[in-house]
């Protein structure tokens, strides 16, 4: 029972309604019907009384629009009672939709559909940006850390009152939609972030990315421990426990307050030109074979070299002047713009 129970919870996700929107377009769609029927009714009606059909259809609409150009043929008894019915039926059926024609504009229901196009069209455009699922108060969280370090962040949500909030590119559905994946723009991709409040949504999510894009890097967020080997199961490259991450904060706060608020300064303060980056080595850099000395990286570059992590993952922390650089091996670098920039140019032979 609680499986059919999360399945129809997925299934109806991606059926998010705006009952506004909804609405509006149902009364354009019966106020526009309702003006066709009162002009063919009234060009059948003056064809009734002799006219031709070009002279009916001109009468109808001179006669409910009250534009008042005069009369086709004179007008007997018959034909100014037909008028006047079709006066008072036609110009309350013009102005109704002519109000909801207004109406439409000024919601911007029907310019909202030109800016999605335009989104749409700026996500197709994109290339190695990061997707984030989820829009509840981690995934918010995540999107304005991800636009401070100046990254293309498209937002994947299910609820359409909480993606008006966002305010910058996103897609309209279920993640564990395939379909909604690959209009974020999943093969592209660089990053995917599931960041929904169940594990078992972050479960499916991870594992459809997976089967769509190998080699896309996948962060999962998870609610519990033992959804942590699951996500790793399906293919997730990180999993992130984020009260576990409060935690862990706010132990250190209380321990080393001024480790954790560097830490917080280095990573996320945009203004402060002195940063903890990552720089992986190519293969065609001339770093390759050298040591920390031989190279001179802090010489040259004036970075400090805190960290060096080989492509099996094992991390060599503080290494000494001695230590190799491998090709693929991640440097794990302290220093300003200017300098991480000089030793990422260097790493990677630009």
């Amino acid at each position: 029972m609680n499986r059919l129970r999360w399945i129809g919870k997925r299934r109806g996700g991606n059926g998010d309604v705006q009952p506004d929107r909804l609405n509006v377009r149902r009364r354009l769609t019966v106020s526009l019907l309702m003006m066709v029927a009162v002009l063919v009714a009234g060009t059948l009606g003056y064809m009734a009384f002799g006219y031709g059909v070009i002279d009916s259809l001109f009468e109808t609409v001179i006669t409910v629009t009250t534009v008042g150009y005069g009369e086709v043929h004179p007008f007997t008894a018959g034909e100014q009672v037909f008028s006047i019915v079709l006066i008072l039926l036609g110009v309350g059926t013009a102005a109704y939709t002519f109000s909801v024609l207004i109406e439409t504009f000024m919601e911007g229901y029907l310019g909202g559909g030109f800016r999605r196009r335009k989104m749409d069209q700026q996500i197709r455009a994109m290339d190695q940006h990061v997707i984030v699922c989820g829009w509840g108060r981690v995934g918010r969280a995540i999107y304005h850390n991800l636009k401070a370090s100046h990254e293309d962040v498209v937002v994947v949500d299910a609820s359409s009152q909480r993606l008006a909030t966002v305010d910058g590119y996103y897609i309209h559905g279920d993640a564990t939609d395939e379909r909604i994946l690959r209009e974020a723009g999943i093969e592209r991709a660089r990053v995917l972030i599931t960041a929904l409040n169940a594990d078992a949504d972050n479960l499916y999510v991870t594992l459809t990315a997976r089967s769509m894009c190998p080699d896309i890097f996948i962060v999962s967020r998870a609610a519990s421990e033992q959804a942590v080997p699951k996500l790793h199961q399906a293919g997730a490259n990180r999993v992130v426990n984020p009260q576990d991450l409060g935690g862990a904060r706010m132990a250190a706060l209380a321990v080393q307050p001024h480790v954790a608020e560097f830490l917080d300064v280095v990573m996320h303060d945009g203004g402060l030109d002195f940063r903890l980056e990552q720089i992986e080595v190519s293969e065609e850099s001339p770093l390759v074979g050298e040591t920390l000395r031989s190279a001179m990286v802090h010489d040259q570059t004036g970075t400090l070299v805190l960290a060096m992590r080989d492509t099996g993952g094992a991390f060599r922390t503080n290494p000494p002047p001695t230590a190799e650089i491998r090709a693929g091996e991640v440097l794990i670098v302290i220093g300003d713009a200017d300098q991480v920039s000089s030793l990422r140019m260097l790493a990677q032979d630009v």
